[in-house]
């Protein structure tokens, strides 16, 4: 087993309705951090009251919302950072 440490963005949904027309900004912006390699997956929950975001460091986490399109135009409500030790197989 190895372990690391994650840190995992939760968003609050906001105005669901703006999503669509800031999307292209967000999905720019979440490929170039994936590209970067500081984060490793995101998506909204099923119900549709929020996303998480998983990441390699706590400032890529912060990074990420305080620039993210949906943050800036509210599509997303609210937001926090915490931490996650992880035990995964090798």
């Amino acid at each position: 087993m190895r372990e690391a440490l994650r840190h995992v963005l939760f968003y609050e949904s906001g105005d669901l309705s703006l999503a669509a027309e800031h999307f292209p900004a967000h999905k720019a912006r979440y490929t170039e951090f994936m590209n970067r390699g500081v984060l490793l997956a995101l998506g909204p929950f099923a119900d549709r009251r929020g996303s998480m975001a998983v990441f390699t460091t706590h400032e890529a986490a912060m990074e990420f919302a305080s620039g993210n399109p949906f943050v800036e135009h509210g599509v997303v409500s609210g937001w926090e950072v915490r931490e996650w030790p992880v035990v995964a197989p090798d």
